[in-house]
């Protein structure tokens, strides 16, 4: 099987606050650590109530340390939302606590609306049209090019793996044509993804950093004894994916028994769609079901995500998935 790695929101469930999820995710990048996985990776977002991953940089210095071996990073940095000194700055820290364990995976999409983009004082909209220019001017932080008005310390010569973020065509085009490993989010906007990797591979260009196209492709993945409680357990990732369609961003909920069988027509039609790149259910049931995937994408890694209600079951749902893909 090839690499595996996890994707985690630090999500915040009813009933509990932040301290609890930042002690939840040290325990789960622990397990996903013991268990073999290559990678544990935070996504930035911001202003909902069951995600608590927004101070992205901060998270990753508590995980690491809480871990010895495995990498740790970014999935992703919404760099239209930063100032690439200022990420360089602490992504250089963060190679100088951990050094040869960090990656910086980078977006597009800002992971905030317009509220958010006031609070932050930024033009979003406008950043986003200067991502590419971001991108490069972020490299040459790390690259310590003579070139760079600024020094940042940390940060010159830092050896963070840098990777490009997409759900579009957009990213898959830039990660060619730098010469970055290209991270696919499939595991919530699957539809451009083979054409996202057909690109990726046919324009990419090698670089200093990369010889030949390294694609990593994400999956929901929910393991479970049965495959009746896997789809329980997906129940409170499902509930919050309708939430945040309805336009609400509440704490993550407990599961429900059967949830989807309730739910409108045009909300199931929803999670059926998102579902496209998923493995629920027993460990058989999600062995065909990765199988399948990585020999449809010819990925070079996985990344899963997935969130449940209770920490311990995530947990164990790693265990049992790395248990049924080795």
């Amino acid at each position: 099987m090839i690499p595996l790695s996890i994707l985690d929101l630090v999500p915040v469930c009813e009933g509990s606050g932040p301290r609890e999820a930042m002690e939840a995710t040290a325990l789960l990048a622990q397990c996903a650590e013991q268990q073999g996985y290559k990678r544990f990776w935070i996504a930035e977002h911001h202003g909902m109530d069951g995600i608590g991953g927004g101070a992205t940089a901060v998270v990753l210095a508590h995980v690491g340390h809480a871990t010895s071996t495995i990498r740790i990073g970014a999935g992703g940095i919404m760099l239209p939302n930063h100032n690439p000194f200022v990420i360089a700055e602490q992504f250089g820290t963060l190679d100088a606590l951990f050094p040869g364990r960090i990656d910086l995976g980078l977006g597009r999409a800002p992971g905030a609306d317009g509220r958010i983009a006031n609070a932050m004082r930024k033009d979003i909209v406008g950043a986003s049209e200067y991502f590419p220019q971001d991108v490069a001017e972020l490299r040459a932080y790390f690259s310590g090019e003579p070139r760079m008005p600024i020094a940042p310390v940390p940060g010159t010569c830092a050896e963070v793996e840098m990777w490009m973020l997409g759900s579009s065509l957009f990213g898959a085009q830039l990660a060619a044509m730098l010469g970055l490993p290209y991270a696919f989010a499939s595991h919530f906007a699957p539809a451009h993804l083979d054409e996202a990797l057909r690109i990726y591979r046919r324009e990419f260009r090698p670089s200093r950093t990369l010889d030949k196209p390294h694609a990593m492709a994400a999956m929901t993945v929910f393991t479970a004894e049965t495959d009746e409680e896997a789809q329980t357990l997906a129940s409170s990732q499902e509930q919050m994916f309708v939430a945040i369609r309805s336009g609400l961003t509440p704490k993550v909920q407990p599961p429900v028994a059967g949830y989807r069988t309730g739910l409108p027509v045009k909300a199931q039609a929803m999670l059926d769609q998102i579902g496209q790149a998923s493995a629920v259910g027993s460990p058989t049931t999600v062995r065909a079901a990765v199988s399948r995937f990585v020999e449809r994408t010819r990925a070079d890694e996985l990344i899963i995500a997935g969130v449940t209600f209770e920490p311990a079951a995530r947990r164990r749902s790693l265990e049992l998935t790395m248990q049924a893909l080795t």
